[in-house]
């Protein structure tokens, strides 16, 4: 399936080391495209649904702090099988644990400041997205190099 989509925030430790041009390159060149980005300094309300699963565990409150403090940089990913290539590409939660190559193995030696965000499921992803995009915000075009990306059986 082409036309599945992730959700990803480049998050404020990311953005304020100033590797968010790195992150994006690693995603175009992959051959993942790019259908809405935009830079947001995010809301405690949002962030405290976003993260409702982990209210109440010692970390929630820290994890908002750190989420509001600086702007995020909020992509949507389309690609076949998006969601599990950018979690693949992201690596461990935790940084330190993350394989050398990956995002997160690569730039973070945190749990919490581990650098992006990426969606755990295709359910997930389709929540993610109404999240943070609205419907108009999302862009539908055909890659220049789609036929170089993928085997003529791969695509749709």
């Amino acid at each position: 399936m082409v036309n599945e989509k992730t959700l990803v925030i480049i998050k404020p430790d990311a953005v304020n080391r100033g590797l968010v041009g790195e992150i994006i390159t690693r995603f175009e060149n992959k051959g993942l495209k790019i259908v809405a980005m935009k830079m947001e300094l995010l809301k405690e309300e949002i962030l405290e649904h976003h993260y409702a699963h982990h209210k109440g565990k010692s970390f929630f409150q820290g994890l908002i702090r750190f989420m509001s403090s600086v702007p995020s940089v909020i992509m949507v990913l389309e690609g076949k099988e998006a969601v599990r290539v950018v979690r693949k590409m992201c690596g461990d939660t935790c940084g330190r644990d993350a394989e050398a190559g990956t995002i997160r193995g690569d730039f973070s030696m945190s749990v919490q400041n581990n650098i992006i965000h990426a969606s755990e499921s295709i359910d997930a992803a389709k929540e993610e997205i109404k999240r943070f995009f609205k419907d108009e915000e999302i862009h539908s075009y055909k890659r220049i190099d789609f036929e170089y990306l993928y085997a003529e059986n791969e695509r749709e």
